[in-house]
């Protein structure tokens, strides 16, 4: 039985969990900060059904230093989530109420029992940048090409109880997070009392991780693994290890947050912490971070890889919860709570027991970028020119007279809650930009520049402390608050600049204070990007290119024609400090987030209707309803998988971006000629994010990256296959549509880390539509694993060495699994025969990654919308 006291704190009583009595002050001790906060939640929800003893013994093992297996049914707090995964998720509700209503039931209990905000952040396009009425005009053209989904918002809002919706222009989702919404302990009334507990969540994008900086355990998931927690589903996953990383010494000056991150982030995706717990620990947490650099470490967790990178609770948490204007209730209730359920970090305590811990020594950074393609690749500033060359097979810079050749920057963004929510590295961009325009330099014409912080706070301290007037005088102008660039909506380039690089076959270069630089993410016609501090933006913004070594060489000449060099123009920490001391107050936080959840005249202006089921327009290109619950068979049972094709074969490190691109529609692709076909203009098309809630849209963009290499066709890029046995070669969709009238089912063959990036649910929706059965890979990512899980997908991976490689496989083969429904238990060998196309037959033993018996449930329904809603009938029937 789960023992529970009281505390009173700010003059009220609260119950919670007394994790101390029932585990004891030792063992307790012993165990990682982010365990204990999932041992409270498991003893909360204790049943002897989806929590038993089982669990929270395995839980418990790690104290003592075993590694137990088991099966963990987290029920979080709460679900964050954004307008790209959200409306998608609110739509699927919106369906589901429909199916339920059609079988009897009543479709209000189709609602999300646990509290919900949605941050609408990721539609705002950088189409105007560089003038002070660049926001206005963004703003202006993002609620004209997104009233549809706007429109179907504001019906949700009336429709959920427990959904809260923030309209565009309050910032982006993980700042809001940090900033506002996270209260470290959560409360609520239960049986005439006040249960207080650990604020935990799950969110709709990766980087839901940033929170942990807070000591708030929260991870991304795939939109209806969100969809499933809101209507009262566990979310079940496997026990991880935690990985200890002790932090030590201090940052060099000259170095940022950033540099660490992505020190960080190189040195842990070399170890291999996916699917695991991080958690940090040592002593540069005392005074050598602020909060706001935990955040930046937190953020990049998928990244580097893990669930979460967790930071427990100490002082140096409430210092930054009255810095951010939190209620001094709350702030009292946290520090009482965390200490008596034993989640507070003493620095004189014992170090908890890890299963591994990783040393790593805060004055080895130095000044870095991670590029030109992946966050996990770390460059130090003078190679740079270095790995631009090896990334282009070309040697040296080539262009014209002006100097724009390979290596130009054509986008640099201040953009993405990575680096604009910690308030030091925006300031300190700031401070560069204003040495530099009192040198005199400008930046080139051929570089579209752009601010697009992740909170309003930031444009209140950039305005007050005159910084952002320095930033204007190099083009930094605020084109809005929202993900911009970090999401691949850079909006167009120049007309002329991007001629020049079509023309010449260039490779450009995007520079961002992001978290990702996939190829093809940030923009089309920047095939090379690196992520980097934003006064390292600025930086190379004023260069014009990234084939300078900038600790050397001059990135620009001053009024005197005199070289002006990156180290005369770098801020010192105590500037900054100044700043911040003088702009930065809790008043300003309280003032900027009071109207976060208000409707301004824009919103609304949108249409509201309050019917309790969703009016579906069958003419909208952008809200569909989704076929899911079509032809829904009556009974679960595991698909064939006998005869099945190879769509595609991919190589090591397909990412969601490259499964199911965000960033505009070409015209010229299977999505744009359905969009053409139903009288939409090109320079409507929008993106791929924004058209989530439209299933043909999406299905018809999946795998259409313009940037993916599939090896049944070598040497080309995008989204094209070869069908079988015919050898045409078509479109994805095209090749899915030909195999789905020859009834044959289809998998896909990958390398290692499939499906690494955002937890990105239309990477496993598209591929579902599309008639994908199984995906076949060398290792795959956490969350999409889990996503393909929930959408009826088989996770399969290789066994014994074996690869697609090794194999010799070209796409003209066939695969059986016979007995699949016997066969397909959590982590079992399956036995399946490849057939060659000569007539050769060979067994090849595949690892089943349904990973918990839950897993296999969900499968076998169908997915677990179908399992949802088999779910919610049976709760109807039982009442």
């Amino acid at each position: 039985m789960t023992p529970y006291r009281t505390l009173h704190a700010d003059g009220r009583a609260h119950e919670y969990v007394d994790l101390v009595g029932r585990v004891g002050e030792a063992r307790l001790r012993a165990l990682p900060y982010s365990l204990r906060v999932l041992l409270e939640n498991l003893l909360r929800h204790e049943d002897g059904d989806t929590v038993t003893t089982a669990e929270i013994d395995a839980v418990l093992a790690a104290a003592d230093g075993e590694a137990r297996p088991a099966d963990i049914a987290f029920r979080p707090a709460r679900v964050l989530m954004q307008d790209f995964t959200g409306i998608p998720g609110l739509v699927d509700l919106a369906a589901l109420r429909d199916v339920f209503a059609a079988r009897g039931g009543d479709p209000r209990q189709v609602n999300p029992g646990i509290p919900v905000d949605l941050i609408v952040d990721h539609s705002l396009i950088v189409d105007h940048a560089g003038a002070p009425d660049a926001m206005a005009r963004n703003v202006a053209n993002e609620y004209r090409r997104n009233a549809e989904r706007y429109a179907f918002l504001r019906w949700a809002q009336g429709a959920f109880a427990n959904l809260r919706v923030a309209p565009p222009g309050g910032g982006i989702l993980h700042q809001v997070n940090l900033e506002h919404l996270a209260r470290v302990v959560w409360t609520r009334e239960e049986a005439g009392r006040t249960l207080a507990y650990p604020d935990t969540l799950v969110g709709t994008d990766s980087h839901t991780t940033m929170v942990n900086a807070l000591g708030v355990l929260g991870w991304g998931v795939g939109g209806i693994e969100a969809e499933a927690a809101m209507l009262g589903q566990p979310l079940v996953f496997r026990l991880s290890e935690v990985v200890g990383v002790r932090l030590s010494g201090r940052l060099p000056a000259g170095t940022t947050a950033t540099d660490l991150v992505l020190a960080l982030t190189e040195r842990l995706r070399a170890l291999g912490v996916v699917e695991k717990f991080v958690e940090f620990t040592g002593p540069a947490l005392e005074g050598a971070l602020t909060l706001a650099d935990r955040a930046t470490i937190a953020n990049m967790a998928p990244e580097y890889g893990s669930t979460c990178g967790f930071f427990p609770v100490d002082r140096v948490t409430m210092d930054y919860l009255a810095a951010t204007g939190r209620d001094a209730a709350q702030l009292a209730l946290v520090e009482a709570c965390c200490k008596a359920q034993g989640l507070w970090r003493d620095p004189e305590a014992p170090e908890p027991r890890f299963a591994t811990l990783v040393e790593f020594d805060l004055g080895t950074v130095e000044p870095c970028a991670a590029g030109p393609r992946r966050p996990q690749d770390r460059v130090a500033l003078p190679a740079i020119p270095a790995s631009l060359a090896a990334f282009s097979d070309r040697a040296a810079e080539h262009g014209w007279e002006d100097g724009f050749g390979d290596g130009a920057v054509v986008l640099a963004a201040i953009t993405s809650c990575t680096n604009t929510s910690n308030p030091a590295l925006m300031v300190g961009a700031g401070l560069l930009a204003r040495r530099a325009v009192a040198r005199g330099l400008t930046v080139p014409g051929w570089v579209k520049t752009s601010l697009t912080p992740g909170s309003r706070v930031v444009a209140r301290y950039l305005e007050s402390s005159g910084l952002q007037r320095d930033l204007d005088a190099l083009g930094f102008h605020l084109t809005g608050f929202g993900c911009g660039s970090c999401g691949g909506n850079s909006g167009a380039l120049a007309g002329e600049v991007a001629a020049r690089i079509r023309d010449k076959g260039l490779v450009a270069c995007a520079v961002l204070s992001g978290n990702r630089n996939f190829e093809g993410r940030i923009h089309p016609q920047a095939r090379a990007g690196y992520l980097m501090s934003p006064p390292l933006v600025v930086a190379y913004a004023l260069a014009g290119r990234v084939t300078r070594d900038l600790t050397r060489e001059p990135l620009g000449r001053d009024r005197e024609g005199r070289a002006v060099f990156l180290h005369e123009l770098w801020p010192e920490a105590a500037e900054i400090e100044a700043v911040l001391r003088e702009a930065v107050s809790p008043g300003t936080y309280r003032a900027e987030y009071a109207t976060l959840f208000a409707a301004d005249a824009d919103w609304s202006a949108l249409p509201g209707p309050a019917e309790t089921r969703f009016a579906w327009d069958a003419g909208s290109t952008y809200i569909r309803r989704p076929p899911y619950f079509d032809a829904l068979p009556a009974a679960e049972a595991a698909p064939r998988l006998a005869g099945a094709r190879p769509l595609l074969i991919l190589g090591d490190g397909i990412t969601t971006d490259h499964i199911s691109p965000v960033s505009a529609i070409p015209p010229h692709s299977p999505a744009g000629e359905f969009l053409a076909a139903h009288q939409v203009p090109p320079g409507e098309f929008n993106a791929y994010g924004a058209r989530r809630a439209n299933h043909e849209v999406m299905m018809r963009g999946a795998f259409a990256n313009i940037r993916l290499r599939n090896e049944m066709l070598p040497g080309q890029e995008g989204g094209l296959t070869r069908h079988a046995p015919s050898g045409a070669v078509l479109s994805v969709h095209d090749a899915a549509l030909r195999y789905r009238e020859e009834g044959v089912p289809l998998v896909v063959v990958a390398g290692r880390d499939y499906g690494a990036g955002s937890s990105r649910d239309w990477a496993a929706k598209g591929p579902a539509l599309l008639g994908v059965r199984a995906v076949i890979a060398e290792s795959f990512e956490r969350i999409h694993r889990s996503n393909l899980v929930s959408m009826g997908i088989l996770p399969l991976e290789f066994t014994g060495g074996a690869t697609r490689l090794s194999l010799g496989l070209d796409g003209t083969e066939r695969f059986d699994i016979e007995a699949l429904d016997e066969q397909a238990q959590p982590g079992a060998l399956l036995r399946a025969t490849l057939h060659r196309a000569d007539g050769r037959t060979e067994i090849l033993p595949l690892r089943c990654r349904l990973d918990s018996a839950y897993d296999r449930r969900v499968w076998r329904a169908g997915g677990i919308l179908p399992f949802m809603l088999r779910a919610l009938v049976a709760r109807g029937v039982a009442a």
